[in-house]
């Protein structure tokens, strides 16, 4: 078989290959770009492969194409490795302490497991939300917009009126607070879902159910954090009984003061 064949037959191994790594890196990363370097990682593989070392081809290919992988991830990486580290280091100790308690760590929790102070903690978490960058040439596509508009055009001034950034504070602890009062399993999805970047099929084997329930465990959550936080706007909003509890919890669970000072996120 002669070497664009070979290339060809095995261009399926890249994507396999792309789809067992991407879950090491956040959303952000372009899975496209991924396959790209891997499947260079396949056209080396196919140009160095000595049959005559009794190697399959399959294996040298994957190990090449791992690699080509990494190694643009890297190149594209700003952030010294340190952080990287750090932060599948907080990534693994938030998992085994979620499965041992059966619920998300509190910031102390996670803060004493990594046997670090709250403060220490917080630096971390801004090293690591500084690390992530994204182009402001890349494009935006899937929204319905001009197929040539990038990130760089919904780029606008952020400054916010003093009263606009007190209600914007005040928003988001109640939608903490509101999160940390959800029931457990609710609670791990919104988390694990938006805040982790997990995938349905992750959370669904981390829980024991279908990615089915996973999906009616979220539209769930997203349903009772929007009516517990537009009944603290609207004395007079209905909401299903059901779901009465969590606004009335909600609206005890911590004092203005401390919702208006307090901008740490669940």
């Amino acid at each position: 078989m002669d070497e664009r064949a070979t290339i060809e037959q095995h261009l399926p191994l890249v994507r396999h290959i792309v789809f067992q790594v991407a879950v090491r890196f956040p959303r952000h990363v372009d899975r496209e770009e991924l396959a790209r370097a891997g499947a260079l990682g396949l056209v080396e593989a196919a140009r160095r492969y000595d049959g005559a070392r009794g190697v399959p081809f399959e294996r040298f290919a994957a190990q090449r194409i791992r690699g080509a992988i990494l190694d643009a991830v890297r190149a594209a990486d700003w952030a010294p490795r340190s952080v990287r580290t750090l932060a599948r280091t907080l990534e693994e100790t938030t998992q085994q302490l979620a499965s041992a308690l059966g619920r998300p760590p509190t910031f102390d929790e996670t803060a004493s497991a990594m046997s670090a102070t709250p403060e220490e903690l917080a630096r971390l978490h801004e090293r690591i939300h500084r690390s992530v960058v994204l182009a402001l040439d890349h494009h935006l596509s899937g929204d319905g917009t001009d197929e040539n508009h990038t990130l760089g055009d919904t780029v606008t001034d952020t400054d916010l009126e003093p009263s606009e950034e007190l209600e914007q504070r005040e928003l988001h602890a109640y939608l903490r607070d509101a999160v940390q009062l959800l029931p457990p399993r609710h609670r791990l999805v919104v988390i694990g879902y938006f805040l982790e970047g997990r995938s349905s099929g992750e959370l669904a084997r981390f829980l024991g159910i279908t990615e089915s329930r996973v999906s009616q465990l979220r539209s769930e959550a997203l349903g009772m954090l929007r009516d517990a936080i537009n009944a603290q706007y609207d004395d007079d909003k209905q909401i299903p009984r059901r779901r009465a509890g969590l606004a009335a919890a909600l609206r005890t669970s911590s004092a203005w003061r401390d919702r208006l000072n307090d901008i740490r996120l669940p």
